[in-house]
């Protein structure tokens, strides 16, 4: 870090600054936000992490010691990482617990800044590096335990965790555990570091979804990892030696700046591209009116839209597969519209920040306005009941897609569960596909027998798709699609968006997480081509995933195809480019048919 003072001349100064152009590639530079400490009334930090970070290629940002969640709010939605500094205690009342006689001197209001802080990162999925006192909220934070002082609670061996020597020199090693996490992405097969150390509270228990990296030797926690996301912390302060020239430190930083240089990547391109979950099921968690500009304890909602930077989402009206007589297919098709009416009175109460989308012309123009798109699905053909005038009905209440059936056969078609009835579509089902057809809705196979994808194939005059089904080769459940019907749905145009369902993604749905989804998109993408495969979430439907649980993580999928090495060109196909496509394919044959009438 340059400190050396230029010639104090204004005129000098003002000319430089003035005739300065920054170099293209600058401009891209990652932001890092730094957290920062508080003492004697000013908001400051040591020059050791600034340097740390302008040496690894990214911009620090100080951020204020504040409490203000609108202000705090704006920074993080600006940055593209988060460095959390070290500094005094945590204070014991954040673990509902009372200061022991070890406590050192703390600070609640930094502690309420840092917590607020990390909170605001995470709902971003900012990549978040914790140091020390850092490295212990983000435990907190995501709900792991503390010892307030190692030398007092801990129990077995202990060796000395605060040196007395300066801080650019170690003090003690760590181990590097096996598996895979952060430090093995960066020191590869190394089995140990010598690290600094300044503290005497520490991790206790790691925090659920966290994986120990590091671990000093009398067992005390010197670093974890997220099994999913890029959020790892180090209890030793890398940022005094790396400062110092220590490559070995250096590269904790180069890794951190990297991976935030990815996530802005990834942010720059949802802006641009058309983002699009093909089927949640937010509607149905709700016994009556609801309101989407809040979060009220669905994974759909416009705030989580707007922190995970997703334009479009498929609310569909879900009705449980139940008795087919006419008063029961009456009660089914009241039910969907009511939903319908729900979801659509969304537009009223939220005009500001979304509207209800019928086309991809309506979701391209509701994104260039700043706002969100909500299109509508039917969840199980049940809802049309034996009558194809509500067919019509539906789509004149907007319904881009109806899901032919759910878990049972119906009066359409056989389901992927239960007994076979028809052996595919029923009379009535190929009735029900080329009303479909004629009146512009795209037909959703997610849920069907094998006999009846392939005869609604054979049916359909224009392209189908599977709102929300996975790959049967890498997950065997009858939900999935085989590679045999990926490239028959491909054959015709169509698209498979998958599903976030644990129990579709991973034979072990406990285990089911964010990487297992990209390996089933990986898979379509080999079978039926990048032109064929979409994602359909299915949050709120039970669908969600470690690393990927709501639409405020959907970008976690959009940092690792980047990773992966997908094309930016080909992920805007995977995130609704492909989608799109298949709905203009079948509102333009709709509309030609109407034409020549």
């Amino acid at each position: 870090m340059k400190r050396k003072v230029r010639h104090p001349n204004l005129r000098n100064l003002f000319q430089e600054v003035d005739s300065f152009i920054p170099k293209a590639n600058n401009l891209q530079l990652p932001k890092i936000g730094l957290s920062a400490n508080r003492k004697d009334g000013l908001t400051c930090i040591a020059e050791t992490y600034i340097q740390s970070i302008l040496n690894a290629g990214g911009v620090p940002v100080l951020i204020p010691v504040l409490t203000d969640l609108e202000v705090l709010s704006a920074i993080v939605a600006d940055l593209d990482g988060l460095l959390m500094s070290g500094g005094g205690d945590v204070s014991p009342f954040y673990m509902d617990e009372e200061p022991i006689p070890n406590l050192g001197e703390g600070d609640l209001f930094r502690d309420e800044y840092d917590l607020i802080l990390l909170r605001l990162a995470a709902n971003r999925q900012l990549p978040i590096f914790g140091i020390c006192r850092g490295h212990q909220l983000v435990n907190l934070v995501f709900g792991g335990s503390l010892f307030q002082d190692i030398c007092s609670e801990n129990k077995i061996g202990r060796i000395k965790h605060s040196q007395q020597s300066a801080r650019e020199y170690p003090s003690h090693s760590v181990r590097l555990e096996s598996g895979s996490h952060f430090l093995r992405e960066i020191y590869g097969d190394r089995d140990r570091l010598l690290v600094n150390s300044f503290h005497h509270q520490a991790v206790k228990e790691a925090a659920p979804e966290f994986v120990v990296a590091a671990t000093a030797p009398d067992g005390i926690n010197e670093a974890f990892a997220h099994m999913e996301k890029t959020i790892y912390g180090v209890q030793w302060h890398p940022e005094a030696m790396a400062a110092d020239d220590d490559e070995t430190m250096m590269e904790l930083f180069r890794f951190f700046v990297e991976k935030a240089r990815t996530f802005r990547q990834a942010k720059m391109l949802h802006r641009k591209m058309v983002t699009i979950d093909s089927h949640t099921d937010t509607p149905m968690i709700f016994p009556a009116q609801f309101d989407l500009g809040k979060k009220e304890g669905g994974k759909v909602n416009l705030p989580f839209m707007e922190e995970g930077l997703i334009d479009a989402a498929f609310m569909v009206a879900y009705i449980a597969q139940g008795k087919r007589d006419e008063v029961s297919s009456k009660e089914a098709t009241a039910y969907a519209v009511e939903r319908l009416r729900e979801v659509k009175r969304q537009e009223t109460i939220n005009g500001a920040r979304m509207g209800i989308a019928y086309s991809p012309e309506d979701i391209l123009c509701l994104k260039s306005e700043g706002k969100k798109a909500i299109l509508l699905g039917v969840e199980n053909g049940y809802a049309i009941g034996k009558d194809l005038k509500n067919i019509a009905l539906f789509k004149e209440m907007g319904v881009s897609y109806i899901t032919l059936c759910h878990n049972g056969a119906n009066d359409i078609c056989d389901s992927a569960r239960g007994e076979a009835e028809w052996n595919g579509l029923s009379p009535f089902g190929k009735e029900v596909v080329r009303e479909m057809n004629r009146l512009g809705m795209m037909v959703d196979l997610s849920h069907a027998a094998e006999t009846t994808f392939y005869d609604v194939l054979e049916q359909s005059e224009v392209p189908v798709i599977a709102s929300h089904s996975s790959a049967r080769a890498l997950c065997d459940h009858p939900r999935n699609l085989t590679d045999g019907q990926l490239k028959a749905i491909a054959a015709r145009g169509g698209v498979v968006q998958v599903c976030l369902y644990s129990g579709f993604i991973n034979s072990d749905a406990s285990k089911a997480s964010l990487t297992d989804a990209v390996r089933h998109i990986d898979h379509i993408v080999d079978v039926a081509g990048i032109d064929h495969v979409g994602i359909g979430s299915d949050f709120d439907g039970d669908g969600e995933l470690i690393g990927c649980r709501s639409t405020n993580e959907l970008i976690n999928i959009t940092v690792r195809l980047l990773k992966a090495g997908y094309l930016e060109s080909d992920i805007a196909k995977i995130w609704g480019g492909n989608l799109m496509h298949v709905m203009n394919e079948v509102l333009n044959f709709s509309r030609n048919k109407k034409r020549k009438l």
